[in-house]
């Protein structure tokens, strides 16, 4: 079909004739697809998102032909929770995984994105974290699975002559290796890949495992505190928050409570994010090898954002944008030229993925999914959310807080359902959300109306 579409272009009959030949029977060669996603990576850690430190230039190039989502969050920031919602394409409220041990079941598994492709015909594949229940990983379900059992895997492993091999190399292997497999086959595939970069090596204290080769690079580069590093914004929560048991506050004292552990921390994270770059370049440089890189969509995201020192903190989970906010690619060489390289500002949402990936191959999407199709919304301008919900009630205060609200293009709500404690940021004005406004007399109108958005959102999401 790829040489039938060629000539049509170059003997230039209509779209129309293309169209109704398609009609006849012959039906598009459906797309490859490739979802890479990263552990813990904010917004703003890529070059193409406007860091003027951090080098990405694979990944930058992805955005530079592909669609980039300057505003894409996460429904929930934590990696388990998370990762069921881009597999699912639900909220939290309703796939209903909210720990780390809590597989799907065997009917929710089914309706995930890659099952539904499977069951379409494609051949699939997942490596490296898969981060969905301890237990009882769907292995059986996948053609290829290169996946650690563990909850979090190890960063560097003995490979079989003895020596140790970092998780990004390892993964980046895999990936080499899945493609010569599936390369030829007549089936197209779907690949999930879960780097654990830019993660912490959970420990007391939590480390930073950078491959030997990027361990220099940012050396010498200035990198600058945050604007609510000061002090005064930690000590601007309330008191329930503002406590040594809270993970966030513990998690900040040993990486970033000094300008040198703050700098020596964000240059590992960078270090990191380097290293998923350096396989990303691998893995298109063996599309082309393979001629498979006109027929395959590559999404990139992270699975939620991570405070680097913001407002006296370190990790994710609530709901300041370094926490909630997202890098997302989605590259597909079928686009048409005006839609590559665009940087839509619409929400885009975790939840999203499952449709997307969905929609681009011509599968149905389940009615049970919440999410849309990104790129279908962009390209016939029907896109038009306006705000979402957000929920994090794992585990609970005093180490984790659960919080809920409402995010839009303008301001923010959140509540901490524990204490009744309410926030409200005009982001619109306060990008960096370093004054609360929900007492605020002149934002009392503004309050209303996102208590009420928050009503309505958190019943709809069941």
């Amino acid at each position: 079909m790829r040489e039938t579409k060629h000539w049509l272009a170059t003997a230039g009959i209509s779209c129309f004739l293309l169209i109704s030949i398609i009609g006849l029977g012959q039906k598009p060669t459906p797309p490859n697809i490739i979802f890479l996603l990263t552990d813990d990576q904010r917004w703003d850690a890529l070059g193409a998102m406007g860091n003027p430190i951090i080098q990405t230039p694979n990944l930058d190039a992805l955005a530079q032909n592909g669609v980039l989502f300057k505003n894409a969050y996460v429904t929930t920031s934590i990696c388990c929770v998370s990762r069921a919602s881009l597999l699912s394409g639900q909220y939290m409220s309703r796939h209903k995984i909210n720990d780390f041990d809590t597989p799907f079941s065997p009917e929710a598994l089914a309706h995930t994105y890659p099952l539904l492709l499977k069951q379409a015909g494609y051949k699939i594949g997942f490596i490296g974290k898969y981060g969905v229940g301890t237990q009882n990983q769907p292995s059986h379900s996948y053609d290829y699975w290169s996946c650690t059992q563990k909850g979090q895997p190890d960063y560097e492993v003995l490979n079989a002559e003895g020596k140790l091999i970092h998780d990004t190399d390892t993964i980046s292997h895999d990936i080499q290796t899945f493609l010569g497999r599936f390369a030829n086959q007549a089936a197209p595939f779907c690949l999930s890949v879960s780097f654990k970069a830019p993660h912490e090596l959970d420990g007391n204290p939590p480390t930073y495992v950078v491959q030997s080769r990027f361990r220099d690079l940012y050396s010498n580069v200035d990198i600058p505190q945050p604007l609510t590093a000061d002090p005064k914004y930690w000590n601007s929560f309330p008191d329930f928050f503002r406590t040594d048991q809270n993970i966030a506050r513990a998690r900040w004292k040993p990486l970033l409570s000094t300008p040198d552990r703050h700098a020596e921390t964000v240059r590992n994270y960078y270090r990191l994010i380097t290293g998923v770059d350096e396989a990303v370049g691998k893995l298109v440089a063996q599309l082309k090898q393979l001629g498979l890189d006109q027929n395959t969509i590559i999404v990139f995201m992270g699975d939620n954002g991570f405070y680097l020192g913001e407002h006296g903190m370190e990790g994710k989970w609530y709901g300041h944008e370094e926490s909630i906010r997202v890098p997302l690619i989605i590259y597909d060489p079928r686009l048409p030229a005006k839609f590559r390289g665009s940087k839509p500002a619409q929400i885009a949402l975790n939840i999203d993925i499952a449709p997307t990936l969905l929609s681009r191959a011509n599968v149905p999407v389940p009615a049970r999914m919440q999410g849309i199709d990104l790129i279908g919304s962009l390209t016939h301008g029907t896109f038009n959310r306006s705000d979402f919900f957000y929920e994090h009630t794992f585990m609970g205060s005093p180490r984790l807080p659960k919080v809920e609200g409402v995010v839009s293009p303008n301001l923010k709500y959140m509540k901490f359902i524990e204490h009744g404690y309410e926030e409200l940021y005009d982001t619109a004005h306060d990008p960096h959300e370093t004054t609360n406004l929900a007492q605020d007399a002149r934002y009392t109108q503004a309050l209303k109306k996102m208590r009420k958005r928050y009503e309505v959102l958190k019943r709809a999401v069941l």
